[in-house]
């Protein structure tokens, strides 16, 4: 097996063959050029190199094209014999037609199997990112985190995340003694931003099952590397979600994978599209981690190629960083334009054959400046190269072609289906239950003392009345000693009135 990538050549003599060393992939890379001058051609024929080479692979799949990478190029194809044609002038014999294996992924679980995380695993850092939150509100999540954590509450899906938010709001005064001020705007301003997630679809991309990174390390039985394919046609549209997806799983490969230092071939080479994106508005924080990762991350086996129109895309930081570059043709039509152009030919080791800022501008679709490191780590003359034409096809797979690559996934059933087991949600709407239950008996028992206290008030009262009346017998008896003692005094007062008549 060979130990480098046939990137291309020039066409006049075999020793002018542009290749790609295996041992320095996980230096990472540059693949620049406006559009529509062959960046992702050259992408998919890196990311068939690295499978052919027993490299698994990541890659997003912005435009729909690099599906194709899934099935062997055709003589039908109507750049056949322009393909072939271009094979035979810089070299490249033979040239054969075959597709790469291939994984489809998606977030939205509708064009590739359903790329899951859980609001755990992707951290307040990232989430505050994805969210846009200030400073505060960022403060305000991390204190949901801490208090999840110290209380065995997983945060699995958006669900657990708001659920949680709203018991913090209930016990704020609580949670402000032990934790720090937690605000209801703060809380009420992360809500919102959670709600925007979900109208976005990132309620389908957090939950179980969670991604196995040993999943996308797969190879197949003939030794060959897995190309794992996000499909991005609908995430780009959201591209927070795009970005801190990739960048979580960067930071989740550098923090899972074992040292290695410098393999003879990468353990996985991750290509990042679009990858302006990346860096739009990003804070300094998040800047010093992505570049954190990427120089740390070569070390752990893994390659990182960004692919973007302009190096002037990405930080200084960053770009230093990047050892491999193919850089194909810039535009210069504006001053600014003009000066990226210079910027872009200052950074190839120089070639005292052409003017590289001029030949820049100057290169033709599918052709390309080359540099890659050689065995001591050191750049490469930069080279004026004719990109080789891939062998899977030149184009997008069709629905139902990608439907059978995907009954034959070695994945598929772990992940088709998602599960919703006991988290934070419940945990907390459990012990609500509980709560509003207890506070129901208390009201019930509170309610039975009260008609007791007012029966046994209404037994006193009762009682103090029945002690001021007589009964019968002594109604009677008074009755008749009232009679008896008239009688008597009538008695008296005849006697002595007709005593003294006599």
């Amino acid at each position: 097996m060979s130990d480098s990538i046939f990137i291309g050549g020039g066409g006049e003599t075999q020793n002018e063959a542009q290749t790609l060393l295996l041992n320095r992939a996980n230096r990472h890379g540059l693949i620049a050029g406006a559009t529509g001058t062959g960046k992702t051609v050259t992408l998919q024929i890196l990311a068939q190199g690295f499978s052919d080479a027993g490299v698994p692979v990541f890659c997003a799949d912005v435009k729909g094209d690099l599906s194709g990478i899934s099935q062997a190029g055709s003589a039908t194809h109507k750049l056949h014999e322009a393909l072939h044609k271009r094979a035979g002038k810089i070299g490249l014999e033979p040239y054969d037609y075959y597709s790469a294996p291939t994984v489809f992924w998606d977030v939205y679980g509708e064009q590739g199997h359903p790329v899951r995380t859980t609001i755990s695993e992707m951290g307040p850092v990232l989430l505050s990112r994805l969210m846009e939150l200030n400073e505060t509100q960022e403060g305000v999540l991390t204190i949901a985190f801490e208090y999840a954590d110290n209380n065995n509450l997983l945060l699995l899906d958006l669900k657990d995340l708001r659920k949680l938010l709203i018991h913090l709001s209930e016990i704020r005064a609580e949670i402000g003694r032990v934790y720090g001020n937690v605000s209801p705007a703060s809380i009420g301003a992360i809500q919102r931003r959670l709600l925007v997630l979900e109208r976005e679809g990132a309620d389908k991309f957090f939950g179980e099952p969670a991604l196995k990174l040993s999943d996308l390390l797969r190879t197949d039985l003939n030794g060959k590397g897995y190309v794992n394919l996000l499909d991005s046609t609908k995430l780009i549209n959201s591209p927070r979600l795009y970005c801190t997806f990739l960048l979580w799983l960067l930071s989740e490969l550098f923090e899972e994978l074992p040292e290695v230092g410098d393999p003879d071939k990468p353990k996985l080479v991750f290509f990042f599209d679009e990858a302006h994106l990346l860096f739009d508005s990003a804070p300094k924080a998040l800047l010093s981690k992505i570049e954190q990762v990427v120089k740390l991350i070569r070390s752990k086996g893994v390659g990182v190629f960004f692919v973007t129109q302009n190096p002037r895309d990405i930080p200084d930081s960053v770009l230093a960083q990047l050892g491999n570059r193919v850089q194909h043709a810039l535009r210069a039509y504006t001053p600014a334009e003009r000066k990226a152009v210079k910027a872009a030919a200052e950074s190839f080791r120089e070639n005292d054959q052409f003017d590289t800022e001029e030949v820049i501008t100057d290169l033709g679709v599918g052709e390309a400046l080359v540099s890659t490191l050689d065995r001591k780590g050191v750049p490469t003359v930069v080279a004026r190269t004719l990109i080789r034409p891939p062998s899977s096809r030149l184009g997008p797979a069709t629905d139902a072609e990608r439907e059978a690559v995907k009954s034959a996934s070695p994945v598929g059933a772990q992940y088709d289906e998602a599960i919703d087991r006991e988290s934070a949600y419940e945990i907390l709407l459990e012990r609500e239950e509980e709560a509003a239950e207890a506070a129901e008996r208390e009201a019930e028992r509170l309610e039975k003392e009260k008609e007791r206290e007012r029966k046994e008030k209404e037994r006193s009262s009762s009682r103090r009345r029945r002690s001021t009346r007589q009964s019968p017998g002594e109604a009677a008896l008074k009755s008749g000693l009232r009679t008896l003692a008239n009688e008597v005094t009538r008695y008296l007062v005849r006697g002595i009135l007709g005593g003294r008549r006599r």
